[in-house]
C-alpha cells in the first residue's frame, strides 16, 4: 500500500510544475471559472491515458520517429504561440465573475485541454521517459492488475494537482481585483509564448 502512495506522490510531482498545459489551465480558471479549468484538465487527462496505453502496448518507438518529433514540436509551437498571443490581445475581456456575460461551452474547454496536451511534445517525452521506466522496472515482477493500479495511482496524483489548480484559479477570479487578474493572466500568456518559442527552436534543431 505504501508503494501506491509513492506512485500517487509521483503523479503529484509530475503535474505540479507549471508547463504550457498548466499555464492554459490557470488562464481558463482566471477567465471563465473553476468548471472550465477543471474540464480543460479532464481533456488533458484523457490524452495522458491515451499515451499511457501507447507506451504500455509497446508502440512508443513510433513516437520516437524523427519526422513525427518535428511535426509535434512544430504543432506545439504554433498552438502555444497562437494561444498566448490571443490571450494577450484579449486581456481587456477579463472581468469579475459577477460581471461576466460571455458564455463558453464546457465541451470547448475539454476539447482544448485534449488538443493542447495531445500536441505538447513534453507530454509525449514525459510518458515515454517516466512511464516507460516504470513499466521496465516492473516488467516480469508486477501482475497486470498491479500495473493498472500503479497507472491509476499516477493519474490520481495528477488529478489532485489539476483539481487544486482549477479550484485556486477559479477562486482567485472571485477574490482578486480585475487589474491583478489581468497581470496574472499576462504572466501566464507570456509563459505560453515562451514555451512556444522553445518548441519552435527544438523543431528547427531537429529539422536542420
Amino acid at each position: 500500500m505504501s508503494s501506491i502512495f509513492a506512485y500517487i506522490f509521483l503523479g503529484v510531482s509530475m503535474a505540479a510544475p507549471i508547463g504550457p498545459v498548466k499555464s492554459v489551465l490557470l488562464n481558463k480558471g482566471l477567465k471563465h471559472g473553476f468548471f472550465h479549468a477543471w474540464f480543460f484538465s479532464l481533456g488533458a487527462i484523457t490524452t495522458d491515458i491515451m499515451y499511457m496505453l501507447i507506451v504500455y502496448f509497446g508502440v512508443g518507438q513510433f513516437i520516437e520517429s524523427p519526422l513525427l518529433k518535428i511535426i509535434l514540436w512544430s504543432f506545439g509551437c504554433f498552438v502555444l504561440l497562437y494561444t498566448g498571443i490571443e490571450n494577450l490581445l484579449s486581456e481587456q475581456k477579463i472581468d469579475m465573475i459577477s460581471k461576466s456575460r460571455k458564455r463558453v461551452r464546457l465541451r470547448q474547454s475539454i476539447l482544448t485541454g485534449f488538443l493542447m496536451s495531445l500536441l505538447n511534445p513534453l507530454t509525449i517525452l514525459f510518458w515515454l521517459g517516466i512511464y516507460g521506466s516504470i513499466l521496465a522496472k516492473n516488467a516480469g515482477v508486477a501482475t497486470g492488475f498491479e500495473i493498472i493500479l500503479i497507472s491509476a495511482a499516477i493519474l490520481f496524483g495528477i488529478s489532485i494537482v489539476d483539481l487544486t489548480m482549477s479550484f485556486l484559479s477559479g477562486g482567485a477570479r472571485k477574490l482578486l481585483s480585475t487589474n491583478l487578474l489581468k497581470w496574472v493572466s499576462i504572466v501566464s500568456s507570456i509563459s505560453m509564448i515562451g514555451f512556444g518559442i522553445y518548441f519552435g527552436i527544438q523543431a528547427f534543431q531537429a529539422l536542420f
